[in-house]
């Protein structure tokens, strides 16, 4: 188990080992583009020299992408959908190219769109984006908080949508989990019992296998309210006590653990990784 967070790339893509070194990073998470839209900036063979010299000389373990904030599968509008598509894979492919081995996603809002259609539609996007792919990069599905019609929130959605890819395809697909998109969604964290039975929960519905990575965030908000607000670790309604008893959780100690809490008057992430360092036994 490794821990980390969301780091820049201002300047380039090759100035984030740095960037998370500089905060006490072991592993690290990026955009690999504007998360809000435009282009994504060309990974020529220098940058992709500078990046994987820059991962050694920082000592990076390992670094994921995420996928910008538009990303929408689910979405009935043609060009949203189909977009998401092309980015996503084009991600997969950037990944690739960096050495990277992961990129995980969100999967978008119904909206007005019936619930059955839209996971339909989320299973088509991601059988669209993995047809054909060599490379070596996963595509992780992230779990959603629920808030509006966002899809992904439960277990069983997220079973649904990789079982609904075909099997050939399958074993480029996985899981980031959220702790606060869970908390956010019904499934507690804050005692040692309930952190044994959220994932208990998830390895019966899932399994341990699918999950490759984990989003380490508190909630501002209460269990089940369906609110994606997260918060410092141990000064959100997870708390500390939770946190503990998830980051030393038996299942866990070869997944890897990316912080994305805010930065405000309380600190950053670097106090974020201190505590959870601290955390970790």
């Amino acid at each position: 188990m490794k821990f980390g967070a969301h780091v820049s790339i201002a300047g380039g893509i090759f100035n984030a080992p740095a960037n998370a070194k500089k905060i006490g990073c072991e592993v690290f998470q990026i955009f690999s583009r504007s998360p809000r839209g435009g282009p994504a900036p060309p990974l020529t063979e220098d940058v992709l020299s500078h990046f994987k010299s820059a991962m050694k000389e920082n000592g990076q373990a390992e670094a994921y992408i995420h996928t910008p904030y538009y990303i929408n599968l689910a979405s009935s509008n043609n060009r949203i959908r189909l977009g998401s598509i092309e980015v996503i894979r084009q991600e997969l492919e950037r990944a690739s190219l960096l050495g990277l081995p992961y990129i995980m996603t969100h999967l978008g809002s119904a909206n007005d769109c019936p619930r059955a259609q839209a996971v339909r539609q989320v299973i088509q996007g991601v059988q669209s984006i993995l047809t054909g792919y060599k490379g070596a990069a996963l595509l992780l599905l992230e779990n959603s908080a629920g808030s509006g019609n966002v899809v992904g929130n439960s277990f069983e959605e997220i079973r649904q949508i990789i079982k609904g890819v075909p099997r050939q395809t399958r074993n480029k697909l996985a899981v980031c989990f959220d702790t606060c998109h869970a908390f956010a969604s019904g499934y507690d964290l804050r005692s040692k019992k309930a952190v044994n039975q959220t994932m208990n929960q998830f390895n019966k519905i899932i399994g341990w296998a699918k999950l490759k990575l984990i989003h380490l965030n508190d909630s501002k908000t209460d269990l089940g309210k369906h609110v994606d607000r997260h918060e410092h670790i141990g000064l959100g309604k997870i708390g500390r006590i939770g946190f503990k008893e998830f980051i030393n959780h038996p299942q866990l100690k070869k997944v890897s653990m990316i912080l994305e809490t805010p930065i405000d008057n309380h600190g950053g992430q670097e106090d974020d990784l201190k505590m959870i360092k601290k955390l970790r036994k």
